[in-house]
Order: C-alpha cells, then sequence, then structure tokens
C-alpha cells in the first residue's frame, strides 16, 4: 500500500508539473516618433515645408547626447519623391544616414590617468547610432565595423573580496583580492562563467583604471572594457573596493557593414564615417499597415475611416532593461510645448488621433521657472476602442449597455480607466487591451497581468460551452458558464468600486470551443483587464511630487505651487514617474521623460557608511559602501531610452493536452498492479 500511495503522489506531482500557464503579459517596449498627419503626402510636406525629417529631436529611439547636443542619426522622406497614392515610389524617396561622432565617457575620471599609465587614453569614445540601437565604431573615422554598447556610466559600486557585479551581455567583473595596505585590488573579468581577463589595479599609484583591449578584424588594440576604482579600504569585517565607472562593449558579436548590403527596405550606397542608405523598391504606406524599415524599426499607419495618411517611426526594444522614453528637446527659455505628437511617453490612439495629455513649462530668463503656473500640466479623458472590436458585436438583450469604446485617460505618462465616463476623481490602471488569440485547453491557465490568471476550468464541446474561471495570485475572484453557440462569447465581470456600481474590470471573448486531436479546446480572442483592487483617487490640492491640482472633472489639472530650477545636469522628479532633464552645458537643454522596464530590475540600495554586520553576507548595492553577498549580483544595463505597456502584445505558450492525463494513468495502472503482485 505504501508502494502504491508513493507511485501514486509521484504521479500527481508530474501531472501539476506538466500544467504550465501560458502567457499575456509585456515583453517589449515600443518608442515612437513625432506623428505626422494629412490627408496625403503632399499636405504633410507642405506642413512640414519640406522632406519630411525624422532626427534624435523628434524620436526619442535615435541615440542623443543631451549634453553636448549631438545626434547621429537623420530618416528623411524627401519632397517629390511620392505619389497621390501614399507611394514612395522613387529610388532614394526614404533616405537613412547615421554618422560617427565623438562622445565623453560617463565616467569623467578615466580621462585623468597620468600620461604615462594610459598614454593613448582621452575622455571620449566615438559612438554612431544605427537603426535605434548604439554602437562603437572599432575606429574613429570608418563605420564599418562596429560592436554594440553595453554600458557606460558612472554609478557607484561597492565590493568586498570575492563579491561579483554583474554586468551586461553575460559579463561578471569580480574583486578577487583586495589588499588595504597595498592600495592594490585584483579584478577579474569574465564571460557566462568562463575567465576573460584580470589585472591587478594600483590604485596608489594612480593606475585607477584597467582598460582591456583585443584585436577586432583590421583594427588592433582596440579597448573593449575599461573599469575605474575610486578607492579601497577596510570596513567593519571586510575589505572594500568603491568602483565609480564602467565601460563595456559586445566585442564578441561584431556588425559589419559593405556597400550594397541590404537592411529591409535599405540598401547601403555609401559608407565612411558616414553610412547612408536608401531605399532601392517604391514603398507604400496602406491604411492600417505596418512597413518594416530595418530591423526592428518601422512605420505605422492609421486605420483611418476618412483615408487620411497618419503615420509615425516606431522602434521595438525586446531585451531586459531599462529604457528612457523622452519628449523632444527644448532649448532655451520661453515657452516648451509636449503632447502625444512631441512626448512618446504620453497616451496616443493613432487610428482615431485622440490623446489625453499635455504639457507646458515656462522658464524665465534666470533659469528659473514661473513660482505659479511656470509649469501646467493637463489630462483629459478621451473615449477609445476596444482593441478586440468583437466585445462590442454581443446581442443588446445579452449585453445591453455595452459599447464599442471605454474611457481612458493618460496620467504622469501612465494609462489609466476612469471608473465614470466624465469623472477624473477615480480612476484604476490599465492592465491589459489585446485582440490577441490564445488556444487553451481543459485546466490550462493562462497568465495575465498584475497577478490575475485567467483558466478554462470545463470545455464542453457537444454544448458549445467554457466554464471559465478568473483568480489573482492564486485565489479564486469570479467565474462564468460561458454559452458559446448562444451568442455569449463576452464575459464581463463587474464590481462595485468606490461611489460607482457595476463597473466592468475584466471582459473576455472566446470566439471558439472545438475537439482537438486529444484535447477539448477553447479560443480566446480578445481580453481587457484594469486593476480594480488598486483604485487612485484625486481630489483638488492633492500634491503629485511638483504639482499641485487644481481642478478636476473630466480633465485634471494641475501646476508647481513652487519655484522650479532648471540647473545645468539635473533630474527633476516631476510627477510620479515623470521626470525633466537638464543637460550638463552652459545653454539651458532639457526634455520630459519616463522609464520602461522589461523584466526586473536590479533593487537599488541608498548609500549608507556602514557595512552589513554580518560577516558572511555580502551583497553588491549600487550607491552604497554596504557589503556585498557573493551568490548575490546586481544587473547592471546601458540607460537607454521607457516600463512597457501592460497593454504589449501577450505572448502565446502551449498547454499540454491530454498526453499528460493518459501519461498519469499509465502510472497508476503500472502501481495497481505492482500493488496487486
Amino acid at each position: 500500500m505504501k508502494r502504491f500511495t508513493t507511485i501514486a503522489l509521484v504521479a500527481l506531482i508530474a501531472l501539476a508539473a506538466l500544467i504550465a500557464p501560458a502567457v499575456a503579459v509585456e515583453d517589449t517596449v515600443e518608442v515612437r516618433s513625432e506623428v505626422f498627419n494629412g490627408a496625403n503626402f503632399t499636405e504633410i510636406f507642405a506642413a512640414e515645408s519640406g522632406d519630411i525629417i525624422i532626427n534624435a529631436t523628434n524620436f526619442a529611439g535615435f541615440w542623443y547626447d543631451l549634453d553636448e547636443g549631438l545626434s547621429s542619426e537623420e530618416l528623411r522622406i524627401v519632397n517629390g519623391s511620392t505619389d497621390g497614392d501614399n507611394v514612395i515610389y522613387k529610388e532614394g524617396g526614404l533616405y537613412y544616414n547615421a554618422t560617427i561622432k565623438q562622445t565623453s565617457y560617463e565616467c569623467a575620471d578615466f580621462s585623468v590617468e597620468p600620461a604615462d599609465t594610459h598614454p593613448d587614453d582621452n575622455d571620449t569614445f566615438p559612438i554612431i547610432g544605427v537603426f535605434a540601437e548604439e554602437y562603437v565604431p572599432t575606429a574613429d573615422d570608418d563605420a564599418g565595423q562596429l560592436v554594440k554598447l553595453l554600458l557606460d556610466n558612472d554609478d557607484k559600486y561597492t565590493l568586498t573580496t570575492g563579491s561579483a557585479l554583474e554586468l551586461a551581455g553575460g559579463y561578471e567583473l569580480t574583486a578577487k583580492q583586495i589588499d588595504v595596505d597595498g592600495e592594490q585590488v585584483w579584478m577579474e573579468l569574465s564571460k557566462d562563467g568562463e575567465f576573460v581577463e584580470d589585472e591587478v589595479m594600483d590604485i596608489d599609484g594612480n593606475e585607477n583604471t584597467w582598460d582591456y583591449e583585443v584585436d577586432i578584424g583590421d583594427e588592433d588594440d582596440v579597448i573593449v572594457f575599461r573599469v575605474y576604482v575610486s578607492d579601497v579600504f577596510q570596513g567593519q569585517v571586510d575589505s572594500l573596493a568603491v568602483v565609480e565607472g564602467l565601460w563595456l562593449v559586445d566585442y564578441e558579436d561584431v556588425l559589419e557593414i559593405e556597400e550594397d548590403d541590404e537592411f529591409g527596405e535599405l540598401e547601403v550606397v555609401t559608407i565612411d564615417d558616414t553610412i547612408t542608405m536608401y531605399n532601392s523598391n517604391a514603398i507604400t504606406l496602406s491604411n492600417d499597415d505596418t512597413i518594416d524599415i530595418a530591423e526592428g524599426m518601422t512605420i505605422e499607419t492609421a486605420d483611418s475611416d476618412a483615408g487620411d495618411l497618419r503615420f509615425y517611426l516606431i522602434k521595438e526594444y525586446t531585451d531586459a532593461g531599462t529604457y528612457e522614453v523622452r519628449g523632444s528637446v527644448a532649448e532655451g527659455i520661453g515657452l516648451a510645448t509636449w503632447d502625444a505628437s512631441t512626448f512618446a511617453g504620453f497616451w496616443y490612439d493613432l487610428d482615431a488621433d485622440k490623446s489625453s495629455e499635455t504639457l507646458n513649462v515656462t522658464v524665465t530668463g534666470t533659469n528659473t521657472v514661473a513660482k505659479e503656473g511656470g509649469i501646467w500640466y493637463n489630462a483629459t479623458i478621451q473615449q477609445t476602442d476596444y482593441e478586440c472590436a468583437d466585445f462590442s458585436v454581443e446581442p443588446a438583450d445579452t449585453h445591453p449597455d455595452d459599447n464599442d469604446t471605454f474611457p481612458i485617460i493618460g496620467l504622469f505618462a501612465e494609462e489609466y480607466v476612469p471608473t465614470a465616463d466624465d469623472d477624473a476623481g477615480q480612476l484604476v490602471k490599465l492592465l491589459i487591451d489585446s485582440d490577441d488569440k490564445y488556444t487553451l485547453t481543459t485546466g490550462s491557465a493562462l497568465e495575465l497581468a498584475g497577478g490575475y490568471e485567467l483558466t478554462a476550468k470545463q470545455i464542453d464541446v457537444d454544448g458549445e460551452q467554457v466554464w471559465m474561471e478568473l483568480s489573482k495570485d492564486g485565489e479564486f475572484v469570479e467565474d462564468e458558464v460561458m454559452d458559446v453557440a448562444g451568442d455569449e462569447n463576452t464575459w464581463d465581470y463587474e464590481v462595485d468600486i468606490g461611489d460607482e456600481d457595476d463597473v466592468i474590470v475584466f471582459r473576455v471573448y472566446v470566439s471558439d470551443v472545438f475537439q482537438g486531436q486529444v484535447d477539448s479546446l477553447a479560443v480566446v480572442e480578445g481580453l481587457w483587464l484594469v486593476d480594480y483592487e488598486d483604485v487612485l483617487e484625486v481630489e483638488e490640492d492633492d500634491e503629485f511630487g511638483e504639482l499641485e491640482v487644481v481642478t478636476i472633472d473630466d480633465t485634471i489639472t494641475m501646476y508647481n505651487s513652487n519655484a522650479i530650477t532648471l540647473s545645468s545636469d539635473k533630474t527633476i522628479d516631476l510627477a510620479e514617474d515623470m521626470k525633466l532633464k537638464t543637460a550638463d552645458n552652459d545653454t539651458l537643454r532639457y526634455y520630459p521623460f519616463v522609464e520602461r522596464t522589461i523584466g526586473e530590475s536590479a533593487p537599488v540600495t541608498e548609500e549608507t557608511p556602514e557595512e552589513t554586520p554580518e560577516e558572511t553576507t555580502e551583497e553588491v548595492t549600487e550607491e552604497t559602501p554596504e557589503e556585498v553577498t557573493e551568490e548575490t549580483t546586481e544587473e547592471v544595463t546601458e540607460e537607454t531610452t521607457e516600463e512597457a505597456e501592460d497593454t504589449t502584445e501577450p505572448v502565446e505558450e502551449d498547454s499540454p493536452g491530454f498526453e499528460a492525463v493518459f501519461a498519469v494513468a499509465g502510472l497508476l495502472a503500472v502501481a495497481y498492479l505492482v500493488r496487486r503482485n
């Protein structure tokens, strides 16, 4: 009997392991350019007074050095190269240029080494933006051989002996030994656990910088890694080394570019310190279309009922990390204005040409914002279509109050849903709005955002019904038997929120149920979900960062009640996650931005003067002199341009069918025979 029980338990554990949920959560960040809008190309060219130009000032995806006002990339649609059918028909009608620039390291201390220690070093390095990615040429004046920039920062990290700092691209930096008396540290660079190179750094001898060089193609002694150690000292229980500069390129993955190479719709025409490409074939900007230009860089057009031409350039990022999504660059004193056309962080409905947020900043001659009303921020409720159009095709007697739109408001570059159409005082965050397709088997779960899951508990193919259950963090929320045959394809889950009753907080559309080869299947083709348990209530006189609420109805209006100084090299927390960044320059140059993250970001700990008291615990922390646990490493990634929105397309994963059940049944049968024997 004990043997039977053991085998049965193992079998059930195996079955549980086989049931893996599909996933409907964000895994991309999209950065868009300025919106171009007109009846056709001719009208847009007239509004632009010539060519349509997309560069770093109106597209956050292109590399931009705010401090020095440098940029590298430009995409141009040439006036006169199009026809009345919105076709770029001429060869060279779409031009793309990328030029090498010299830019400063984030760590200025790289450049203070003695000349006899690092005679060839300077305080700049060559950089070039290619298809909205940052690359480093192996030569200052030749863009034919490029490596991707992984890291360039002056953040502060404190390492103990044996602790490792996790860098981007699978690299790690380990402090093998620290000699406080001799002011030396033995550093080792590794990748994916394999040794790359090491160096004993003599801090006392002003050899604070370690440069690792390799040969790449035709270029010898190319610097591919730099680290600056500012200090070594004895803590309460361990020796410590302080890192305050890191620079790293992915030198093992070289991008070689030659004339006549093709990248998507573009062909390389010339290459020296500038890469020039153009289209060799006609490009049609059809209604409701996505045109792949090159390497994840696309043009997206509106689904316009009026047939207007409305489009923007977009870059999609999928690698884990934090991306900065910024607005257009403002310069000097006076009024600067941003809306969804000029700030990609603000919500925008391309098809309906609708937006919600505006930000106005007025700067005086002393670089000080006026005390009251120098900064105005407005957010207005808009009605927008569901991504799933099938939500609106339910019979009137089944869903009499439903329509094909819902209220939405952008707030501090995040998407919220008001609980009432005309009152922005009570908001819930939009988690999912999708028409992606998923196929669920009996018992399989679809992982949604915010800890929610949708499970197909039972599927009745003959009766064309499916029993769906919504749960959160493993706890039951609600369930519903959906009669697909009776045109009850949509399940709406409603709750009371504050003063509002019967607020729809979840919608799912099931298009079909059918019998597969081994299991019954239900097809989900529409999902909509808000975080209804976390309600944001906004009232007059509420303060969000530097902004105070002045009025609230269908529009939230805020302004700054205190003066804000836009001094150089500053990041100003305007409200929530929305910030202003200024250049490290005598010329006032600034932009608004938000950050979007793919994957889990590394924890950041405030700097403290003491170590962790337990000698056996070491941690790698940023901006802190605390000790660091050897097993715990911190992700360090190149700072780039946005947290990905929850409406990003979910990813479908296959779910196991009855094969698993049959396998377990076989195991149980064997167990039964063993018991009889």
